[in-house]
């Protein structure tokens, strides 16, 4: 890639009059020898997988294989229905849609991973609300992934994506400051902007640590994707309305890099800490194992 950061995008896309979608797109075809139609195409796909799972989790009864979870989107998506929300319909569907994709994966659906399976809602929550708020076509959606995708890429660079090596801020974070930048620019914001939305966004996550009850990416990955979609909303709205991020973004993201290298490993995805060990986490732990004829000792 040209760019190895998000000042290098803003720049690349100020000078060459590019979007941040279309820089992606070039530089992707680049790489990969592969024409632009084939590229678009294969992202065009995973768009239509991600629809597919976000109207699964509200229109049937998903439960995981553990059956720790299962159920809240479709609750979610009832009570948005009914009037009677705390948030507008707007932001309660995006936090709708990402439990229903979180749910999906638990129950060994099918799924895109953006930019891991534990924060696979958030995108699609705030991407396919977005479009049907809008009436954004699919090839607007399309685009919106390959901006996503640039941030995603100087994000996994520059610090990390998975909550093994930098916690939960660094999968769940990561996600909302890439839906959050993307969500900018679809909706006619600067790259600029859409830097800033990262920044915001990310900010917003550090020191988020990941303990998967049972080592499983359900409790509480699953709701901290439907929040996700909702802060990325707010993140976008913010650098939309002219906020800027006082730290700029790619010390942000370094930031995140020392706060997940300095996470001790019980927060890391090793299920040894956090909402993992408290009393009812290892009694859900125990029962799992148990009913999956594992040694619960």
């Amino acid at each position: 890639m040209r760019f190895n950061s998000l000042q290098g995008i803003i720049e690349i896309c100020a000078k060459e009059q590019l979007t941040i979608a279309e820089l992606m797109i070039r530089e992707q075809a680049r790489e990969s020898d592969q024409p632009r139609e084939r590229i678009v195409g294969q992202m065009t796909d995973y768009y239509g997988i991600m629809k597919e799972a976000v109207h699964k989790g509200i229109s049937e009864d998903i439960r995981s294989r553990s059956g720790l979870t299962g159920g809240d989107a479709k609750r979610v998506y009832q009570y948005m229905n009914a009037g009677t929300s705390s948030l507008d319909t707007e932001a309660c569907r995006a936090l709708a849609y990402a439990l229903s994709v979180s749910e999906v994966n638990a129950s060994m659906g099918r799924i895109i991973a953006t930019p891991t399976a534990g924060s696979c809602g958030i995108i699609p929550g705030v991407f396919v609300s977005s479009q049907e708020r809008f009436g954004w076509s699919d090839e607007h959606m399309v685009n919106g992934l390959f901006a996503a995708g640039a941030i995603g890429y100087v994000v996994a660079n520059s610090s990390f994506v998975s909550g093994a090596e930098g916690g939960c801020q660094a999968e769940v974070g990561s996600a909302i400051g890439m839906a959050a930048g993307a969500l900018t620019e679809l909706r006619g914001g600067t790259a600029e902007q859409a830097m800033h939305a990262v920044g915001l966004a990310l900010k917003n996550s550090l020191g988020l640590i990941c303990d998967p009850v049972a080592g499983l990416v359900e409790i509480p990955c699953i709701v901290r994707n439907g929040f996700g979609a909702v802060t990325a909303l707010a993140a976008a709205d913010m650098a939309l309305a002219g906020v800027r991020s006082a730290i700029p973004s790619d010390e942000v993201i370094g930031v995140m890099l020392q706060v997940g290298l300095s996470m001790p490993d019980q927060y890391r995805e090793t299920a040894k800490g956090g909402l993992a060990q408290t009393p009812t986490g290892k009694k859900m732990m125990k029962q799992w194992l148990s009913e999956e004829g594992a040694n619960p000792s």
